[in-house]
């Protein structure tokens, strides 16, 4: 991507010059798309796709540490929740765990002491980036059962921590109801298209 084509996403970025479509963040005028989807599955089973909510936050955060003068995170990581809101563009890392409800037990959610890390293969060749080849995992614990609506990507790794950004999130077509033992493997891939 040359120069003048960054400073101008930028500014349409900071000025609200684009479209949130299904597929994903497109600035019409440029015809660049930003998207992604969220890969799981239970216990090895068979993978599920959902595509996401890359939300304003995000957009400004990426062009700051790609083409600004902003320094990138020391990493991302993945959270689960289980509230009823769809993510939407006003989402924040600081409001996030209390919109979406954010699982931050240990006894009734999973066991990680932290939001298990997004660990994303570097690209060469491909226009997009993700974990698929190692994805993240998390182990289920609960007396009874456990819900989760969505999953979202920040870049702190803190649960329930209200720091950092937001970059991505999803909710599930219908709750995922985990029993007690379960392992949960998340992966995520953003793509970008022009």
């Amino acid at each position: 991507m040359d120069a003048k084509l960054q400073r101008v996403l930028m500014k349409d970025a900071l000025n609200e010059n684009f479209d949130e479509t299904d597929e994903g963040i497109f600035f019409p005028k440029h015809g660049f798309m930003l998207s992604g989807e969220y890969m799981d599955r239970v216990n090895g089973g068979e993978a599920t796709f959902t595509k996401n909510l890359i939300p304003k936050e995000a957009l400004i955060h990426v062009l700051n540490v790609a083409i600004g003068s902003k320094a990138k995170p020391a990493g991302s990581y993945l959270a689960l929740f289980n509230g009823a809101t769809a993510p939407a563009d006003n989402w924040t890392a600081a409001n996030f765990a209390a919109t979406a409800g954010e699982i931050v037990s240990l006894t009734e959610g999973y066991t990680n002491a932290t939001r298990p890390q997004f660990i994303p293969s570097d690209t060469t060749d491909q226009k997009y980036i993700d974990n698929f080849a190692s994805v993240a995992s998390v182990t289920i614990a609960t007396t009874s059962q456990v819900n989760v609506t969505g999953v979202a990507l920040l870049t702190n790794n803190q649960r329930g921590g209200t720091t950092g950004v937001l970059l991505s999130a999803t909710k599930y077509p219908a709750a995922r109801v985990f029993q007690n033992g379960d392992v949960f493997e998340i992966g995520y891939r953003v793509t970008a298209t022009s």
